[in-house]
């Protein structure tokens, strides 16, 4: 088994990409003082969203447009709560991850007409970037050429969020808030109003992570289809350190896993050993941050 081959490196992007698209909404929740786990929830959502949303219209990119605003839409019964009635979020957002689990299979029976797995040679899926003729760059085509525009998209965004936080005004003033609320407010800041801003912001991120899992690794929707993706993105905001590149880093981590477990599937690994391979690395990760827990915020500054 080759692990630096072209397709296995296209695979661990294709696992990557959604997990790094939550994982940034966490990031930024998280500098500015809002510990998010509603990650998972969201994700879920957006998958379906998408899905719907193509299923009605036809088109793979009015289904990723839909899954941006639903999930906007969404992260507001996170947002509100948490940040103008001052309730804790971690309560609120186990709520809204249990809620997205059986609204999803409620309403997949309702629009979709089908339970447990959707699937339709007429689910309008995202195009891969071989379509635009990067497929046969040498290289890397073999690579980029199965992958959607989002996979590109996400990579895009994690280098602009790494420059935001570091480099502009704004994303100082981001980062200050989250470390002293006070002194924030003090200087005249609306801290509200930038912990709205950023909650809604992930909503929007989980919702190109759902379509990206929905349209672009697979054609289809399942029910609990997110499959712990949005914890695995909690954890990975948890490694990263602050640090959008660390965050990356442990997203990439998580893909590996998953393309490895893939791997050793085809090579006769039971499939269950397979699908936890990720999953247990993540835990193992985990582990290494048991003399972090204390410096995790659990609620508001």
């Amino acid at each position: 088994m080759n692990v630096f081959e072209a397709t296995f490196a296209a695979a661990v992007l294709t696992a990557t990409a959604p997990v790094v698209l939550a994982a940034l909404g966490g990031l930024l929740c998280s500098a500015a003082g809002v510990f998010n786990i509603a990650l998972e929830g969201q994700l879920l959502w957006g998958a379906f969203t998408a899905v719907v949303f193509s299923h009605l219209t036809g088109g793979a990119w009015w289904g990723v447009a839909g899954a941006v605003a639903a999930t906007t839409a969404y992260a507001a019964l996170l947002s509100v709560p948490a940040v103008t009635f001052r309730a804790d979020p971690i309560v609120v957002a186990v709520g809204t991850n249990l809620l997205a689990l059986g609204l999803t299979a409620f309403l997949m029976r309702s629009i979709l007409g089908s339970g447990g797995t959707y699937s339709s040679p007429d689910l309008a899926g995202l195009p891969t970037l071989a379509e635009f003729g990067l497929g046969g760059l040498p290289v890397v085509g073999g690579v980029l050429g199965p992958q959607s525009p989002l996979v590109i998209g996400a990579a895009v965004l994690a280098g602009a969020g790494a420059w935001w936080l570091r480099r502009t005004r704004s994303g100082l003033r981001l980062r200050g808030l989250g470390e002293h609320a006070e002194a924030a407010e003090s200087l005249g800041l609306k801290v509200g109003t930038y912990r709205h801003g950023v909650v809604l912001a992930a909503g929007a991120l989980c919702g190109l992570a759902g379509a990206q899992l929905a349209l672009g690794n697979v054609t289809l929707f399942s029910e609990g289809m997110s499959a712990g993706r949005g914890w695995v993105a909690v954890v990975a905001v948890m490694l990263g350190g602050g640090r959008v590149l660390g965050v990356v880093a442990a997203c990439l981590l998580f893909g590996v896993a998953e393309a490895l477990g893939f791997r050793l599937q085809g090579e006769g690994l039971p499939q269950q050993a397979a699908d936890a391979a990720p999953y247990v690395i993540t835990l193992l990760a985990l582990a290494q941050l048991r003399g972090r827990f204390g410096t995790v915020r659990g609620g508001l500054s």
